[in-house]
């Protein structure tokens, strides 16, 4: 089976693409802007030969595509007059409700029905999420990954798996650097505590391997519940203590490299993947490319190599 190319809408969001000098300013744009916004998005895609998108953050998100195109049903007519489709979408952002403390439960919920209902209609199937980040090692009083922890992250996980099943969608969770879900340990706990009829996963080979993980031993051990993963590489674990806060992203990016040049086994990754229910989709994930059509053409003749070899 050829699989089909996706990438995240991340991919997209670097200044220069854009003409502009910073995030705050492509964000800006975008805000005022989401026809243009999209329909140049939509154009690099096609260039870049990727047919499938994941939805994130804005101005990436599925309020800009209803900003732009009124209806997801629209936005889903708009993309497939130029050959593309939503693949998943990724509960992000500021409006998103924390899952912490899991005393808002009917917040997330409903949170998450609403992109839901967004996915259905655009003709996808896949919500994504991750777990809270942890707390900067050393914090006092000190947050522990512990099993009442998760347990109570497997509860919540439960409900909003339960509730977008109702409107046809999956519910799967990303291996996102310095989360709750990011050890190996971590994510077969939670993948132990979860009902795997109602909670999938999406493991991310650069995140995994970042945190000292193998990406192929963890794809190996949850073949049957990944619905989909981002491909993408790492240049060594973090051999640090990163401060977690709202720069923890950033300090994550000299840890990430090209999709080829790091330490992911792309040969054992592909063959993996293509024994999991995700295996038509390959997400070559890129974080604000300078320029998206070439590191997207780049990234896709990787994957294509290892995804089709014997």
């Amino acid at each position: 089976m050829t699989p089909r190319f996706a990438t995240d809408i991340i991919t997209f969001y670097h200044p220069d693409f854009w003409g502009l000098e910073s995030a705050d300013a492509v964000r800006d744009w975008a805000a005022a802007n989401p026809e243009r916004f999209w329909e140049r998005v939509m154009h690099a895609l096609v260039d870049a030969g990727v047919t499938g998108i994941e939805l994130t953050f804005a101005p990436g998100d599925l309020d800009s595509a209803l900003r732009a195109f009124g209806s997801a049903a629209a936005f889903r007519d708009e993309l497939a007059s130029r050959g593309l489709s939503v693949v998943s979408a990724f509960i992000a952002g500021s409006d998103a409700p924390d899952w912490r403390h899991g005393d808002n439960l009917p917040a997330i919920v409903a949170d998450a029905e609403r992109r839901a209902a967004f996915l259905a209609d655009v003709g996808a199937d896949l919500l994504v999420t991750g777990l809270p980040m942890r707390t900067t090692y050393g914090t006092r009083p000190p947050f522990f990954v512990d099993a009442a922890y998760m347990t109570r992250m497997a509860d919540i996980a439960h409900a909003v798996g339960e509730a977008v099943a109702r409107h046809g969608v999956r519910l799967a969770f990303h291996t996102e650097s310095n989360s709750t879900l990011w050890y190996e340990r971590d994510i077969d706990l939670f993948m132990a505590l979860t009902d795997p009829r109602y909670v999938w996963l999406c493991p991310d080979s650069c995140h995994i391997a970042l945190g000292g993980g193998d990406p192929v031993a963890v794809a190996r051990r949850h073949t049957p519940r990944i619905a989909l993963a981002h491909w993408k590489d790492a240049v060594r674990p973090i051999d640090v203590e990163l401060t977690i806060d709202d720069t923890v992203f950033a300090q994550q990016q000299p840890y990430m490299t090209a999709l080829g040049t790091g330490i992911v086994d792309w040969q054992g990754w592909a063959d993996a993947m293509s024994r999991t229910p995700g295996a038509g989709t390959v997400l070559v994930e890129l974080d604000e490319a300078a320029d998206p059509v070439a590191a997207l053409r780049a990234g896709k003749a990787v994957a294509q190599r290892w995804a089709s070899a014997p």
